[in-house]
């Protein structure tokens, strides 16, 4: 039988971010052509709305205590995804700095099951800087999340926490009196997925029968591979009712590529190893009471 190489299943990249505003747009009116030009799982679009409440209370100056709750729905509407219950602390450093930190429960929904999956736990920090010009307001966020998984879960598939660190470069127009449009552009770079070796024909993956040392064919190596998964454009319209009421509707298209792992729960067989390619687009409104 002819052994064939190993190969390398994990390639690392990265995506600079250009701190103009002709770029983003640029970027985002790529996204549908990239979608098109890939080979690899093509999933089918779809839209899915996201529905929020939130409460921010000023603690002292510069410093704000905020519980917010979303929910999702993806499946062109059709079925209910997850909610997130969010309990989030920000800081005002600097005129043009603000710090956050805060704590995500996320508690996903199985349509086939007709149950909710194992809860996850989230921790978050971030920092963004923010600058003035005229009524326009350029800003750069910063956020590093760590989530952690619950429950019975695949070990050979998925780290028990998942680190990522999104980058958000965002421009909002304060020109006009209660109405403030906006528009932001985001990279969300998984920091520790699985990076594995495997047999390989050129065209999928598979696991020998055994070779001289008794190996299965693949090998998990540690999760510390890295790649961005997902490019989020976003434009909306946030609205001041009055002092304390604030509404803001926005459409949100999300770019995803994700390499999905498929082993079994002993680590003894490869079933596939692909990448997923696809466009989820989402109507948001969410609702802020300040006091």
């Amino acid at each position: 039988m002819n052994q064939r190489q190993p190969y390398n299943t994990i390639r690392k990249s990265s995506i600079p971010m250009r701190k103009t505003i002709p770029i983003i747009f640029i970027l985002l009116a790529f996204v549908p052509a990239t979608i098109m030009a890939q080979s690899d799982d093509k999933q089918a679009a779809e839209v899915g709305a996201r529905i929020a409440a939130s409460v921010d209370k000023k603690l002292v100056k510069g410093l704000h205590l905020s519980l917010e709750e979303e929910l999702r729905f993806d499946n062109n509407f059709k079925s209910f995804d997850r909610f997130h219950t969010t309990l989030a602390m920000k800081y005002k450093v600097h005129e043009n700095v603000k710090l956050g930190f805060g704590y995500s429960l996320i508690n996903a929904y199985s349509a086939s099951s007709g149950k909710f999956k194992n809860m996850r736990h989230r921790l978050f920090l971030d920092v963004t800087g923010t600058l003035k010009l005229g009524n326009w307001n350029l800003s750069l966020k910063e956020r590093f999340q760590a989530t952690f998984r619950t429950g019975n879960y695949n070990h050979y598939q998925n780290p028990a926490c998942a680190l990522t660190l999104k980058s958000r470069l965002m421009v909002k127009y304060k020109g006009f009196n209660r109405v403030e449009p906006y528009a932001y552009f985001e990279l969300r770079n998984y920091m520790n997925s699985p990076v594995i070796s495997a047999a390989y024909d050129g065209s999928s993956y598979y696991t020998l029968e055994g070779d001289e040392s008794g190996e299965t064919g693949w090998f998990l190596s540690g999760f510390n591979g890295g790649y961005v998964n997902r490019y989020r454009g976003t434009i909306g319209l946030e609205v001041k009712i009055d002092k304390r009421n604030t509404l803001d509707f926005y459409f949100m298209g999300n770019y995803y590529t994700d390499k999905v792992l498929d082993a079994n729960s002993d680590g003894t067989e490869l079933k596939s190893y692909k990448r997923q390619y696809g466009f989820m687009g989402n109507l948001g409104v969410s609702y802020q009471f300040s006091f």
